[in-house]
């Protein structure tokens, strides 16, 4: 049995859960989550508490039993409490700034980087060189976060460009000059 797919999810108060056939629908004080899942997978509420159950020991069951579990408790913690992702920025210049719903970036290109809010994602700059991304749904958090670092990826001899908080970047030294 899987130890991830057997826990129980408790549902906090002030947090509604649907279940329509293997549809679910989480609603909460952020926002409105809804998913399909296998029909395979039997979601099963009852006292304010979820649990996901598999038909079988196959494979295929046994993999999506805690794929279903954790997908589930995603959603009950984002429409609860959110996500949030922290990304910051490192170089000589290089610096964010948000103007109405876009996050306009100066990352050491001829122009500025310009990326457009996604809808159910909050992007705050409070400080020229940090990034906080944030939202009840975790795959688009993590998406955009992931979008937003990838327009400069922090480089391993200088440590310049954008990184997320608390990532470590393994430092390289640089070319060695042959001395005669």
């Amino acid at each position: 049995m899987s130890r991830t797919g057997r826990k129980p999810i408790t549902v906090p108060s002030g947090v509604d859960v649907k279940i329509d056939g293997n549809t679910l629908t989480v609603k909460g004080k952020l926002g409105t989550l809804t998913q399909s899942f296998d029909p395979d997978m039997q979601i099963e509420q009852d006292n304010g508490v979820i649990n996901v159950k598999r038909p079988t020991d196959q494979k295929r069951h046994r993999s999506l039993h805690g794929l279903t579990r954790t997908l589930i408790d995603n959603m009950v913690v984002g429409v609860s409490a959110g996500f949030k992702k922290e990304l910051e920025i490192n170089g000589v210049g290089y610096r964010a700034l948000k103007q109405g719903k876009d996050l306009v970036m100066n990352l050491g290109y001829s122009h500025q980087v310009i990326m457009p809010e996604t809808d159910g994602i909050t992007v705050e700059v409070p400080s020229p060189n940090k990034v906080v991304v944030s939202g009840p749904d975790r795959q688009k958090v993590g998406q955009f976060a992931a979008e937003v670092r990838a327009k400069r990826p922090p480089e391993p001899y200088k440590g310049k460009g954008i990184k997320y908080a608390g990532e470590v970047i393994i430092r390289k030294e640089g070319k060695a000059g042959k001395g005669k």
